[in-house]
């Protein structure tokens, strides 16, 4: 890809990796052997789609050749066989090193000064315990991801994502494998609780609470997107360990010395009971 600044980029993404490209971004995605690839990808503008991406083929078979020539420098004759119809995914050769790509798309340019990858299933768990992990990407750790950020969440069976809710932005979930049941919460009050396997998509809006159940027999594993710089959320047992007790108590007619045994530290997700 290139930035604004004219400073190309080119890497390597393996399972569990992420790519950024800023909106106007050219790129170009190549599968690599032995098997290709198959990737989600994310809009921050949800009429996004390949209808209205702008395709290099495309605009070329739109101009004219004298154009073309004075464009690039070289006789018309060069585009003579330049393809009709644009080329959205077609069949090519797999790439060569990386390392030769590289010097290749230099041609003197600097480099960006932030990477375009991130690995966000190889990072370090912002929460982790024997229920499972929650990993982040969002613009603190993946500096050019200043639109969308990302949550992957990972879940034993029997385990809880903990009720919570988001402030700052809707999440659209992408459900990568397992077995899931979403109870989502809404004022009114209104309920609704779908079950989700592996290539299902989950949508909760913002601030409204909801828990992610593994009811599966294998490991749960999905995530959660989001259209803001930073990833936020408020776990609902955080708020009210820290809410004074008696009021708490009051609230829900119950012991003080229960509520004290609440997790105070936000665990994200919670082990079979």
């Amino acid at each position: 890809m290139l930035d604004t600044q004219g400073r190309p980029y080119v890497a390597d993404v393996k399972a569990g990796d992420l790519w950024y490209f800023p909106s106007g971004a050219p790129h170009s995605l190549q599968g690599l052997g032995p098997d290709g690839c198959e990737f989600v990808i994310c809009f921050d503008d949800g009429h996004a789609n390949e209808f209205n991406t702008l395709l290099v083929t495309d605009w070329l078979a739109h101009t004219p050749p004298e154009v073309l020539a004075k464009n690039f420098g070289v006789p018309a004759e060069a585009f003579a066989k330049i393809p009709l119809h644009n080329l959205w995914i077609f069949q090519g050769t797999v790439p060569g090193d990386l390392a030769a790509d590289r010097a290749a798309v230099a041609r003197h340019a600097e480099a960006p000064p932030y990477p375009f990858v991130h690995s966000l299933g190889s990072s370090t768990p912002v929460k982790e315990s024997s229920a499972g992990s929650i990993r982040v990407a969002d613009s603190s750790n993946f500096k050019v991801s200043t639109t969308v950020a990302a949550a992957l969440v990972t879940m034993p069976p029997g385990a809880v994502r903990e009720m919570h809710w988001h402030p700052n932005a809707d999440e659209w979930q992408y459900y990568i494998k397992g077995k899931a049941r979403m109870t989502v919460f809404d004022t009114g009050p209104n309920a609704l609780t779908t079950d989700f396997a592996a290539g299902d998509i989950g949508y909760v809006r913002r601030n409204l609470g909801h828990y992610v159940e593994n009811v599966g027999d294998t490991e749960l594993q999905f995530v959660g997107v989001f259209r803001a710089p930073r990833y936020e959320e408020v776990s609902l047992t955080n708020w009210l360990t820290h809410t004074p007790p008696k009021l708490v108590a009051q609230h829900f007619n119950i012991d003080e010395k229960l509520i004290a045994k609440w997790p105070d530290n936000s665990p994200g997700v919670m082990p079979k009971s």
